[in-house]
């Protein structure tokens, strides 16, 4: 191999674990219960098969066909927060099986909340729980043509807890 192919995969999550000989699995499990919701998160950043003990929605998830496909399944009780959070998961390549039950009888906002910060420790879960963060860049930026929008996503891994959206119009 090359210096300039090394280089290259010195940045791919693939190969972070080539300096230790173990391959990591990148992912996680997160349970969050607060007074207003019930969570239960299981992701794993390459794809493939993952697991929920037990589900809390009596739900059951096949195993991937491959070790290579995708299992996504999310549950919020928020239709739209169900369809974005898919199709993150699906175009980053996880498997993701999200299910929250939530006071959605009072609104959304409890759900809507908890699920995105039980959701940023699953992830931060996944990047930290089998050894130090290799083969991730710290901050990025993307555009992506939907229908008739245009979406841009910035993100900073600074372990800084905030996120910050701009959803004018969608209501």
């Amino acid at each position: 191999m090359s210096v300039t192919e090394a280089a290259r995969k010195k940045h791919k999550l693939e190969d972070d674990s080539a300096a230790e000989g173990v391959v990591r699995k990148h992912t996680a499990y997160i349970k969050r219960i607060t007074n207003e919701t019930k969570i239960q998160i299981a992701i794993s950043l390459k794809g493939g098969s993952i697991e929920l003990p037990s589900s809390i929605l009596q739900k059951t998830y096949p195993p991937a066909a491959d070790s290579k496909a995708q299992i996504i399944s999310i549950h919020t009780g928020i239709g739209f927060l169900d369809h974005m959070l898919h199709a993150l998961a699906k175009h980053s390549g996880w498997s993701l099986v999200i299910e929250c039950i939530g006071d959605l009888h009072i609104d959304d906002h409890h759900t809507s909340e908890d699920v995105g910060i039980a959701l940023g420790e699953a992830f931060h879960s996944a990047l930290t729980s089998h050894g130090p963060i290799r083969g991730v860049k710290r901050f990025g930026s993307a555009y992506a043509p939907l229908d008739e929008a245009l979406s841009r996503a910035v993100v900073d891994f600074s372990n800084r807890p905030y996120a910050g959206d701009d959803a004018r119009g969608l209501h």
